[in-house]
């Protein structure tokens, strides 16, 4: 995979903060993770809010919560995570049970072992429908495991006994709101809701299902903590998931969810007190940002008759208190031409990730909409820039 476009001396890093991306018109430019540098600048502006201290030594025993069943979760965390949930109005939190991971990768992992059915003649089949997030089939089937095995699409499936679907609403890639395709008594849901927030879709309800898998990188921009949490309703299922974090990594840094429980504190005053403090509302700024990247990305697309986008339905939004449409992390394109869009976009420096990864043709590509801004304005001048007989060209010289 082609690493990002940085400059080793002016890279944009937490150890190096101040500096600026440094991009030519010659740059490589990678758009196929989804990595939420686009946050940066609001946090920068945060300073010393979101400052802590930790001394040797802090933190040094492996239990967070001894009486809790999910001993190494931090009870700053937790506190913080339902007071979030319950200021955005995203996720029911009451009279659940909550977990945190190392991201919500593990949690994913945790979740699988937890509800697949051990002891059958068969593995139990992991589905999603398409298209669904490209590394669903890699890390179901990363570990071989014995319990369960990926199956693919969710339209196609149609296997008898039980079955485990992921439901990831809004989706990844197309933004899309999911509800489960399969619907079937044997079967087991995890929804991942990791941009179920008000920065990238309307929030028109708390979600409220048997587990939802949320992250602390899509919902601030801090991936680098690795912090994911779980909301599940049934105990037995939470402590086998807490027991599968137990056994792979004997819980998580105790560190990071200090630094995430101080960054959500930090959230939840802006939107407490938004309009009324000295603090900027972060759903707001996000919500702000994204729409102004859509508007130009639409603009782009519209002028270029080649490339589509998906339409979204304008929605009221419970936590703005507005008519909003959605605005995704990821921009879902499609070249009206069939072709391999990623190749294309590829030859014109752009590193994406293509449609195939995500259970569907070529024709699509997702491109992350979360880079730097002067990365996403390059991206937009390259993209406005490749015209159809580029595109034909590439087509008939396959």
């Amino acid at each position: 995979m082609v690493g990002p476009a940085y400059d080793s001396k002016n890279s944009i890093s937490a150890n190096n903060p101040t500096k600026k991306l440094l991009l030519s018109p010659d740059s490589f430019i990678n758009l196929d993770h989804g990595d939420p540098t686009i946050f940066q600048p609001y946090w920068r502006k945060m300073g010393e809010r979101c400052t802590m201290e930790i001394s040797g030594s802090d933190l040094m025993s492996y239990f967070s919560d001894v009486g809790n069943f999910c001993w190494f979760l931090e009870p700053q965390l937790r506190d913080a995570i339902k007071r979030l949930h319950r200021t955005v109005g995203n996720a029911v939190t009451e009279d659940r049970y909550v977990l945190v991971g190392t991201g919500s990768t593990q949690l994913f992992q945790a979740a699988l072992y937890a509800v697949s059915s051990p002891g059958g003649s068969d593995r139990t089949s992991v589905v999603c429908a398409a298209p669904y997030y490209s590394s669903y089939k890699e890390e179901t089937d990363f570990l071989q495991s014995g319990l369960y095995k990926w199956a693919g699409d969710a339209y196609a499936f149609d296997k008898e006994g039980p079955y485990i679907e992921i439901v990831t609403s809004p989706n990844n890639p197309d933004g899309s709101i999911r509800e489960a395709v399969v619907n079937r008594e044997e079967g087991k849901l995890i929804h991942d809701l990791a941009y179920y927030w008000p920065q990238y879709t309307p929030i028109t309800r708390p979600a409220d299902y048997d587990i939802m898998l949320f992250t602390f990188s899509k919902s601030t921009g801090h991936a680098g903590s690795r912090i994911g949490w779980a909301i599940v309703k049934d105990e037995v299922v939470a402590r086998k998931m807490a027991k599968f974090i137990e056994l792979s990594s004997i819980g998580v840094s105790k560190e990071s969810q200090l630094r995430a429980a101080k960054i959500l504190g930090v959230v939840i005053e802006g939107c407490q007190h938004f309009g009324t403090a000295d603090i900027e509302n972060f759903f707001e700024y996000g919500q702000r940002l994204m729409s102004e990247r859509w508007e130009k990305l639409k603009a782009v697309v519209k002028n270029s008759q080649i490339f589509g986008l998906p339409k979204y339905p304008i929605e009221w939004c419970s936590f703005t208190g507005k008519y909003i449409e959605s605005h995704p992390a990821f921009a879902w394109l499609k070249c009206k031409e069939d072709t391999d869009i990623e190749t294309i976009l590829r030859a014109n420096k752009m590193q994406t990730r293509g449609g195939e990864r995500f259970g569907v043709g070529r024709e699509y590509v997702r491109i992350s909409l979360l880079s730097p801004e002067e990365m996403f304005n390059l991206f937009l001048e390259r993209l406005s820039a490749i015209e159809e007989k580029g595109i034909t060209y590439e087509k008939n010289h396959k």
